[in-house]
């Protein structure tokens, strides 16, 4: 299995933090009624949750395929080592 650096694990991180405060603080300092930037906010956190659900939906689909792929192979390998022990040698 391939894992991910641990600089690339640090960036995903680094990056989200400054991501979500540049728009927490581009929303704090709008010049709009108090329920419009509300509004902004709770669309903010509905996306970011829809994210990660995005994500992780992918993920389990991924790892789904792959379990599917694995036991296919393990199938194969298995008849053909049936079939080389049920042909004779030359």
């Amino acid at each position: 299995m391939q894992t991910s650096s641990t600089w690339w694990i640090a960036y995903c991180f680094i990056s989200f933090a400054v991501a979500v405060i540049m728009m927490l603080g581009g929303i704090w300092f709008l010049e709009v009624p108090r329920w419009t930037a509300g509004y902004f906010l709770m669309a903010t956190l509905l996306l970011i949750a829809s994210c990660f659900s995005l994500a992780k939906t992918l993920r389990d689909m991924h790892e789904a395929r792959r379990l599917v792929h694995r036991l296919d192979d393990a199938k194969a390998e298995q008849l053909l080592r049936q079939y080389d022990v049920a042909t004779p040698a030359p």
